[in-house]
């Protein structure tokens, strides 16, 4: 079908060949002629120069021949016709070649102006005003849109704004969203074996998780975990160490756990519940009031960055290190099993490069920032504060007995974690010996 302005230059073409006594002839040449370019334009054919020419050099010859055969015309009408056909051609040309543009640019632009081939709604976990946690969705989805040109599109929901944070992965399985972007740790309550794909207490670091993950069976497991609940799981971002929590008063021993009112999630949170504190979990935008308010006494959610932008240091002074619960925290982009299966392989292989690049850029961008709003802890009243030893060895002494349990009670569990200590095994026989001390 032609476009409304190829119609105007048809029609155009018809009044300027009934001048003169051969308007006949030289009306259906030059129509068929106009509607052959149009025809090319349509389909987006490109050729290059010499194959413009000999095409125009065509239509040249078919108007002059169709002028010889007609009959009973004079020489003055056979040029007026031929003048006429020759614009028909230049105004052609145009049409399929602007002046100026080559060959490759045209299929440049053309393939560079896709349609919208997936458009996803994507809530997410963290509010995306969040350094590091929140804006690495952002970044990912943004790399993802580029660089398939605008075919894949997915648009970001702030949490709760479609989806509560916590029941992302519910709405992906039962198809209410198409994806979602989320700590898969907050599936603990559902799928009990989640917590060790989302953050282990005095677990793997995050490169020893991305190695376990991408090259000694990490991903295989968690798919196979997921794909139980109609889920595809991509890890997408990945930050460093969180840290200890954020108390109103120093911690000197576990005794002092004891009676806390506390924010915890994951396995950590068993474990400060093994050591008498009450456990609370709620998304990091109810933080700060209920620590504010005093529904809460201490609360841990992530790294110095992002918990001072939460105003957690306004209110609890002390800042404790290391983060034992949380060594590493993977981010995953969770998608319907379903939808994914409908993907073709190359929109597979762009969600999952995307993700790829977005875990490197997360723990890059964790990395860099968190040294200097330590640094500037003191200008702010808050001390950070580093566990002793003994208080280490006891969490780890109860995080064995917590891990011990959950494997006994879950087939999963128990399989995730012998991958995940077997890899740690043979990995140490590496890093006891290539990294220098940490102290040195």
């Amino acid at each position: 079908m032609l476009c409304p302005r190829t119609h105007r230059r048809v029609r155009a073409n018809r009044r300027i060949l009934t001048i003169g006594p051969v308007k006949t002839t030289i009306a259906v040449i030059s129509l068929q002629l106009a509607y052959k370019r149009a025809a090319v334009e349509a389909r987006g054919a490109n050729t290059d120069l010499a194959t413009d020419r000999e095409r125009s050099h065509n239509d040249l010859a078919l108007v002059v021949s169709g002028i010889s055969l007609a009959k009973n015309i004079t020489n003055r009408a056979a040029l007026t016709g031929l003048f006429s056909a020759l614009i028909v051609g230049f105004i052609g040309s145009l049409a399929v070649r602007p002046p100026g543009t080559n060959s490759t640019s045209v299929v440049t632009q053309a393939n560079s102006d896709q349609t919208t081939r997936i458009h996803w709604r994507v809530p997410v976990a963290f509010q995306t005003t969040m350094p590091v946690l929140g804006d690495n969705p952002i970044y990912v989805m943004d790399m993802i849109r580029r660089a398939s040109h605008g075919a894949i599109q997915l648009d970001l929901y702030e949490p709760g704004e479609i989806v509560p944070s916590f029941s992302i992965t519910d709405a992906v399985r039962d198809r209410k969203i198409e994806a979602g972007y989320t700590w898969l740790g907050y599936d603990q309550g559902k799928i009990p074996a989640s917590p060790l794909i989302g953050a282990v207490p005095f677990g793997m670091e995050p490169w020893e998780y991305s190695a376990w993950w991408y090259e000694s069976g990490g991903r295989q497991l968690t798919e196979a975990l997921y794909g139980k609940h109609n889920i595809h799981p991509i890890l997408c971002g990945m930050t460093g160490p969180e840290t200890a929590g954020w108390f109103r008063e120093p911690i000197n021993s576990l005794d002092d756990i004891a009676g806390l009112k506390i924010r915890f999630a994951g396995l950590g949170g068993k474990v400060m519940e093994r050591l008498g504190a009450s456990v609370t979990m709620l998304p990091g935008g109810e933080i700060f009031q209920a620590l504010e308010k005093g529904a809460i006494d201490a609360t841990e959610f992530a790294l110095p960055i992002v918990d001072q932008s939460l105003g957690f240091n306004r209110v609890a002074k002390f800042n404790y290190y290391p983060g034992w619960h949380q060594p590493f925290t993977a981010s995953h982009l969770t998608v319907n099993i379903d939808v994914w299966n409908a993907l073709d392989e190359g929109d597979q292989a762009l969600l999952e490069l995307g993700c790829t690049a977005g875990v490197i850029r997360n723990l890059s961008n964790s990395e860099s920032k968190q040294g200097a709003v330590i640094a500037a802890f003191p200008d702010i009243g808050v001390s950070a504060r580093t566990l002793p030893e003994p208080i280490l060895r006891q969490l780890q002494e109860v995080t064995e007995s917590v891990l011990a349990e959950e494997a006994a009670n879950d087939a999963d569990f128990a399989e995730i974690l012998a991958s995940q200590r077997a890899f740690r095994d043979t990995y140490a026989h590496w890093k006891a010996r290539a990294y220098l001390p940490r102290d040195f």
